[in-house]
């Protein structure tokens, strides 16, 4: 007889309550921190984020058990409402090496995209180019937002994302109030700017990892230890 196949399913914690005190146990043998506030935590999963996801695998029939897999974390990013942060991606240890963090990561964009989101950010120290391959690239850092309640999260992203565009408007107007200034005496046309250098290209285990400034190799960010950290991004 052959092996039963495995069936694999992401859902949301909050959706499988029964299965807190495993999830709490994933995170907290990989990152440390106390029961208590792991349990804290991922008790605000809810609809309107943070979210957490469950990897889950099963064989054979419906009413067979589930073995918790993975688990994934996913946030509102400030100014930009159709994307949505990453973070707390981990495998279970006994399932690394087996393609689970691939198939987590692809069903979380699915999971993400089905509901109307078109790009995903993360944050990470040591793990870019497993992202690279599934192909995220160097971005810039965005700030998530955790923990709002279900009555404000598109009116707290549309301030943060139109604050900018009022400073902008204000330091124009205020410009326009000034006399304007004397005309400059002539002086000799400036040289040419120097053509600009082509950006270093890097291949880092066959991963293209483009550079001008960073890149798969190198990161001008750090985190708030001093750490250096790479941001990434994929339109989804």
């Amino acid at each position: 007889m052959g092996s039963v196949p495995e069936e694999l399913t992401l859902v949301p914690l909050h959706q499988r309550p029964e299965l807190l005190e495993a999830c709490a146990e994933l995170l907290r043998e990989e990152w440390g921190k106390s029961r208590a506030s792991r349990l804290h935590t991922l008790q605000r999963s809810s609809d309107s984020f943070p979210a957490c996801l469950l990897l889950l695998r099963s064989r054979g029939t419906a009413e067979a058990p589930c073995q918790l897999v993975g688990h994934v974390r996913l946030s509102r990013v400030a100014g930009r409402p159709h994307s949505l942060f990453v973070e707390s991606v981990v495998v279970a240890r006994a399932l690394r090496g087996q393609g689970y963090g691939r198939r987590l990561m692809e069903a979380t964009e699915q999971w993400a995209r089905a509901r109307g989101f078109g790009c995903l950010h993360l944050s990470t120290h040591d793990k870019q180019r497993f992202y690279a391959h599934l192909g995220f690239v160097l971005g810039q850092p965005v700030q998530s937002v955790a923990f709002l309640s279900p009555t404000i999260p598109a009116e707290v992203l549309r301030l943060f994302s139109t604050r900018a565009a009022a400073d902008t408007t204000t330091a124009t107007t205020t410009r326009s109030r000034l006399p304007p200034a004397p005309p400059s005496p002539l002086s000799p046309p400036a040289a040419p700017a120097p053509p600009t250098p082509p950006p270093n290209v890097i291949w880092a285990r066959g991963v293209l990892a483009e550079s001008n400034g960073h890149s798969l190799l190198e990161t001008p960010h750090r985190d708030a230890k001093g750490l250096p950290i790479f941001w990434m991004k994929k339109d989804i």
